[in-house]
């Protein structure tokens, strides 16, 4: 079986697909209000200019594959899409990133078209406070998301809570509960830096999922459990007579970069070795300006791409550095 090792030895065998920079939502830590500028249509990856660069990734050595946004849901033929992901050999795990408000919609025909799995964004369990992390989103949408979920067999649900201090750190304990009676896995999540409204009182906003970690041993005993499939940036935990699982995952205060196994493919049609990094390469550039029917060498084209951004990917990101000597980002466009 191929594999695609980096120049440090790691082993990348994940690829985070964004298919759109459009959402129905507007988080404060991850879209600015105003002035936000969208990727023209035409600059966007077409659905089979996709499939082809995950084909080929997957014959390299890709086994995983997980659908971002923007909010993928959004997109147009995203159910098909699923399927055509479905039918390449040799990739053994689809998943997708959701803000949940289209999910008791498409959980079914998902399911149906070959999705495993589901990541959830859910920052709060408060209808107000929702509102405002998401800028207008329906909190009451997003639960049916997951009941949905629940129900189509989308598992493991994962449900990604960014913690921001002074606005949601007040609502773990009620996070925690949500596992005692049911299969879902929480994430408490670090807030990441990436030059969008909080930036300015960032450090202020900023907590470390390890005193929360902390905090609720003082209440709850959990012992370690693994329900990762690969190098994934999570430390699971489950609560004694819970059904579900609690996990944190610390991109600050311990990051996880010497076992990351990813690489991101933009929406329009960049792979980024890091997420944290604005080197790119520009994939969709390449494969534009080679005949549609010269298999061989879109091919090799594609190929070639994929292997000079695992060379280029680096040791590590710079986030603990200050804001004004390391690279902003647009979490949106990038599809975290």
């Amino acid at each position: 079986m191929n594999k695609l090792i980096d120049n440090l030895g790691r082993e990348i065998s994940y690829l985070r697909v964004s298919i759109t920079d459009r959402c129905n939502y507007s988080c404060i830590y991850c879209k600015p209000e105003e002035q936000f500028e969208f990727i023209p249509h035409e600059e966007i990856l077409r659905y089979e200019e996709i499939v082809e660069i995950i084909e080929e990734a997957v014959n390299l050595g890709v086994t995983k594959v997980r659908i971002t946004g923007g909010e993928p849901l959004a997109r147009k033929g995203v159910v098909d899409f699923i399927k055509k992901l479905k039918e390449i050999k040799k990739l053994e795990d689809i998943s997708l990133t959701t803000n949940g408000f289209f999910l008791s919609e498409y959980a079914e025909k998902l399911k149906d078209a070959g999705l495993n799995r589901v990541n959830i964004s859910l920052d709060s369990l408060q209808e107000e406070k929702y509102k405002r992390i998401t800028r207008g989103g329906s909190l009451e949408k997003a639960l049916k998301g997951i009941d949905s979920a629940l129900k189509a067999g989308l598992l493991p649900i994962k449900i990604n809570t960014v913690l921001i201090r002074g606005i949601n750190d007040d609502e773990v304990e009620d996070f925690v509960r949500l596992t005692l009676g049911r299969p879902l896995n929480i994430r408490f999540i670090e807030f990441m830096l990436s030059g969008e409204e909080l930036k300015d009182n960032y450090r202020d906003k900023f907590i470390s999922v390890l005193e929360i970690k902390e905090s609720l041993a003082e209440k709850y005993s959990f012992r370690p459990i693994d329900i990762n499939s690969g190098n994934g940036p999570a430390k699971y935990y489950q609560i004694k007579g819970g059904q579900g699982t609690i996990g944190f995952i610390t991109a600050l205060s311990q990051h996880f970069c010497k076992t990351c196994n990813r690489i991101r493919l933009t929406s329009e049609g960049k792979l980024r070795p890091c997420l944290f990094s604005n080197i790119e390469i520009d994939i969709k550039r390449a494969i534009r300006n080679t005949k549609a029917d010269d298999k061989i060498i879109r091919s090799k084209i594609i190929r070639n791409n994929i292997g000079e951004a695992i060379s280029i990917k680096p040791e590590g990101h710079r986030l603990n550095e200050k804001f004004s000597n390391r690279d902003s980002f647009k979490m949106s466009k990038i599809g975290g």
